[in-house]
């Protein structure tokens, strides 16, 4: 029988503050009535979007970029930095981007990315609610086809053919067969997305060039997932999303290295179903 926790990391697969009053002993002294000081009136608050969690600094960056940034900033060695080829070139300063300014314009601005490719390909960092992090790769062939590969020691698999998703355990040996449609990231092998459409929206912000959009599909195994996205404005690219599934667990997934324009092999979106591991 598959255990519990491991339910949980198939399911997210498919998927402070405290007050305290100090109060100092007050001195005998004597009573002093003062004056009561005019009220400034408040300034009219400026009408902004709601600003997302702070975004990490290496969100969507291979390992090594951390250590790259901190050699830059601290001046090192020049003529070491130009040998080095373990690590990548210096990224060119980014152009400003002018940010949407209703919820209707951030949703059109990631419909329009992500109805501007139909295959996909490169690396992920996934981070479940158990706190492990795990490697791999992601194919997407739309409509309907996508693959996780996960690089050792995970031993899971996650294949979607157009219809289905098999979640595989190499190590328990088993493969679960779920519906396309029951999980909470179908939006991403839409042959046309409309981000609208696929549950309802309940957030838009944007914080410098990250832009963030919220939005809840009930109709996911199980109730309702919240799904989280964060869209690179000035890159033009998705660099993270969020799923929080309906038993409250979180999982967080960024992307590097995206490929666009390559094709997967087909052989990455065959389920076997009469398969046993």
């Amino acid at each position: 029988m598959t255990s519990t926790p491991t339910l949980r990391v198939k399911a997210a697969m498919l998927t402070l503050s405290g007050c305290v009053a100090l109060a100092a002993p007050l001195a005998a002294q004597p009573l002093q009535i003062q004056p009561p000081k005019p009220v400034a009136a408040k300034p009219a608050a400026a009408r902004a979007l709601p600003l997302p969690p702070v975004r990490p600094a290496n969100l969507g960056l291979p390992r090594f970029a951390e250590a790259s940034a901190t050699q830059a900033t601290s001046g090192g060695n020049a003529a070491a930095t130009a040998t080095d080829t373990t690590r990548p070139a210096a990224t060119p300063a980014r152009a400003k981007v002018a940010a949407p300014a209703t919820r209707e314009e951030a949703i059109e601005r990631l419909n329009a990315y992500l109805n501007s490719f139909s295959s996909l390909q490169g690396n992920f960092i996934q981070h479940a609610a158990d706190g492990r992090r795990l490697e791999g790769r992601i194919y997407i062939q739309r409509p309907g086809k996508m693959r996780f590969e996960y690089e050792p020691p995970a031993t899971i698999e996650v294949i979607a053919d157009g219809s289905s998703v098999a979640v595989r355990d190499k190590r328990l040996a088993t493969q679960d067969i779920y519906s396309l449609g029951q999980t909470p990231l179908k939006f991403l092998v839409r042959e046309r997305m409309d981000l609208a459409r696929e549950g309802t929206i309940t957030g838009a912000a944007v914080d410098g060039d990250v832009l963030t959009l919220r939005l809840e599909d009930r109709t996911t195994l199980g109730g309702t997932s919240k799904i989280t996205l964060k869209f690179d404005l000035a890159a033009n690219v998705l660099r993270q999303w969020v799923v929080v599934d309906p038993q409250g667990y979180e999982t967080a997934v960024s992307l590097y290295n995206l490929d666009t324009q390559r094709r997967p092999d087909a052989k990455n979106f065959v389920i076997d179903y009469q398969r046993k591991l």
